[in-house]
């Protein structure tokens, strides 16, 4: 559990590092907003990718439970986080779909893994 909160924390990060590089070149270019919600799922959807494999590379087995696990964790702290910034509890199915690609890219990631 310790390693998965680790890399928890590490895709937490990988996230904020990339989220804060797409907001430098869309306030420097003329990026369309409309990229920015696909681009925002797709960084999610990779750093989560990157710590399920790092889980399941050090695990060795289960990749495909570690990884979802991670995915999960993230997503719930992440809609959690959003709500209480919201002020809304709510699911719309924008974050649906985050929260079933991030489940889904922590698998991908965790089955990667386990097999490198």
């Amino acid at each position: 559990m310790k390693k998965i909160i680790k890399e928890l924390i590490v895709s937490v990060l990988l996230s904020l590092i990339l989220i804060f590089i797409l907001s430098v070149i869309i306030s420097t270019t003329s990026v369309s907003e409309n990229l920015i919600n696909p681009i925002t799922i797709a960084i999610t959807t990779f750093a989560l990718m990157i710590g399920a494999f790092r889980v399941s590379r050090e695990k060795k087995e289960k990749g495909i439970i570690y990884g979802s696990l991670l995915g999960l964790l993230y997503m719930l702290i992440l809609y959690i986080v959003s709500s209480l910034i919201n002020f809304e509890f709510s699911l719309g199915i924008n974050s649906i779909i985050m929260i079933i690609l991030g489940i889904l890219g922590g698998a991908v990631g965790g089955i990667i893994g386990v097999n490198f």
